[in-house]
């Protein structure tokens, strides 16, 4: 199994739809899954509001990052089975494919992951990931992108 030929061609057909695969994932229990995850690409020069409010009170602002429909879903899936299939990318009969958004706890991987979602991040810059921290002293400290094993994105409501 080549997960990174999988990839490349759901990148293809979520590129075409203005979507970027966010992950892809190959498990084997009961049943063989084969999931991708996809999203909407940033609109290009759109405001994003920050950890640091620097929108106004009311103030309203398009959201830069559309969310992802079950239509959205349905059309990489069905577009992406096919190439699966013609291109045979997944040997051995059976599986099932599961393509959907990466949810609100989704993993952080990429460095646009880390620009995109702020909060307690300070943000990203120059390949560091810029963090603050709280306790008797509050500090600011950066970690190189890849020497984070794992983060995910933790909605407060």
């Amino acid at each position: 199994m080549d997960l990174e030929k999988i990839r490349a061609a759901a990148e293809r057909v979520a590129r075409s739809d203005g979507l970027e695969v966010v992950d892809v994932e190959w498990k084997i229990g009961k049943q063989r899954f084969l999931r991708v995850y996809i999203d909407r690409v940033a609109k290009p020069g759109a405001v994003i509001s920050d950890a640091a409010g620097t929108l106004g009170a009311g103030e309203v602002v398009n959201d830069p990052y559309p969310k992802i429909s079950h239509a959205d879903c349905e059309r990489v899936s069905q577009q992406l089975s096919v190439i699966l299939d013609v291109e045979e990318l997944v040997p051995g009969p059976g599986y099932i494919l599961e393509v959907s958004s990466p949810g609100m706890d989704r993993a952080l991987r990429k460095a646009t992951d880390f620009e995109r979602f702020r909060g307690r991040l300070a943000g990203f810059v120059e390949g560091k990931v810029r963090m603050e921290l709280k306790g008797k002293v509050a500090r600011t400290v950066e970690l190189p992108l890849e020497s984070i094993r794992k983060a995910n994105l933790v909605v407060e409501f």
